[in-house]
């Protein structure tokens, strides 16, 4: 009887970075930026502190890649959702991608990743220009699929944190005057 060939399978540099990048992001999204350390992440991750500073040089690159691979992770979503548009309008594009987008941050990891890396771009420089970067590119992509005029896109945007607050909060599950006045229109999941 032949004895099973079994070999262990490495995991390539860009493997292990993609793990830790997902896995950061629940580690950055339940204590933040300044609450959360590159040990927290490499246990989480299953891997030496050692190897995180293999793969990021410091704890703001490992921060500011996360931050980099959330907008990824928005834009697909967005993508997903305007190629799912009923129509061409930019009002039908615009509300598809919004749709994609309020399913998306059903995760609440990524949200409140969004709003810890929003919090901290107010005092760290580095951190700052990557979320500013990020939503450069987020703003010129839906200009460009929807054909949305400024104010459309501004509107969009606001939707998108006041969904922010929302979800963050858990304002549907309340039955108060304030919260239907927040609630009131938004699609969350």
């Amino acid at each position: 009887m032949a004895t099973p060939n079994y070999r262990r399978q490495l995991s390539t540099a860009d493997e292990r970075r993609k793990t830790v990048l997902d896995t950061a992001v629940s580690a950055f999204a339940d204590r933040g930026y300044f609450g959360t350390t590159t040990s927290d992440v490499a246990k989480r991750a299953g891997i030496s502190q050692a190897y995180v500073y293999r793969l990021f040089p410091d704890k703001g690159a490992l921060f500011t890649s996360v931050v980099e691979h959330c907008f990824a992770l928005i834009r697909d979503s967005l993508s997903e959702g305007a190629a799912a548009a009923q129509g061409t309008s930019a009002e039908e594009v615009l509300s598809a991608m919004g749709d994609a987008y309020a399913k998306l941050i059903a995760d609440r990891n990524l949200l409140l990743l969004q709003q810890h890396a929003q919090c901290a771009a107010a005092s760290e420089p580095a951190i700052r220009e990557v979320v500013r970067a990020g939503y450069a590119r987020l703003v010129e992509y839906v200009r460009g699929v929807s054909g949305a005029e400024e104010p459309d896109i501004q509107r969009f945007f606001a939707r998108g944190m006041l969904c922010h607050l929302v979800v963050a909060l858990d304002v549907g599950s309340l039955d108060t005057p304030w919260a239907r006045a927040l609630t009131t229109g938004l699609r969350h999941y």
